[in-house]
């Protein structure tokens, strides 16, 4: 007999476990008075950990408990597609509703990020016309908007899910015998 378990909702606990790990990320970042403009050390590492290191983590555990704990032992392509994809899109949807909820609470975080960056901008290029530093001081505080950063997040997020979950699939798969 079919199993009617949905593959994406084996995604779900995995994509909640892996937003509350991006907001941890950015709370202790917060907290400890560290962002990636002033330590890039700091945003390498987290790019790493949230684009690369997690997400496969995250798939290949979505995808394993799905193969041996919901479906006798057997995933499709299809169904790491899924998972991979499902665990991604909650990630990046949980992480950017944090995110814009904290910029709500805390406008003035923003802006001190936006006054670091036009720092930065001028101290790397002294040269650049204040104009254009303004124009991409501006552009930054377009695309923090939720209304904007959220989708763009969430897509972001659904690529990634994409291409990880095709590598994992590849590996995972293991598909049922077709009988006549």
């Amino acid at each position: 007999m079919e199993n009617t378990t949905s593959p994406a909702k084996s995604g779900l606990t995995y994509g909640l476990l892996f937003g509350a790990i991006m907001i941890l990320e950015f709370v202790v970042g917060y907290v400890m008075n560290i962002d990636p403009q002033t330590n890039p050390t700091y945003g390498v590492v987290i790019s790493v950990l949230n684009y690369l290191v997690l997400p496969l983590l995250f798939i290949y555990l979505g995808c394993n408990n799905y193969k041996t704990n919901i479906n006798s032992g057997f995933i499709s392509f299809g169904q790491c597609l899924k998972i991979g994809v499902t665990i991604c899109v909650i990630a990046g949807l949980v992480s950017a509703i944090f995110s814009g909820v904290f910029g709500m609470i805390f406008p003035e975080y923003f802006e001190e990020v936006f006054d670091k960056v036009g720092k930065m901008m001028v101290e790397k290029n002294p040269d650049m016309p204040s104009e254009q530093i303004e124009m991409s001081i501006s552009m930054m505080k377009k695309f923090s908007n939720p209304a904007i950063s959220i989708p763009i997040t969430v897509l972001m997020f659904a690529f990634i899910g994409l291409i990880w979950s095709l590598i994992v699939g590849a590996i995972v798969k293991k598909d049922r015998n077709q009988s006549l």
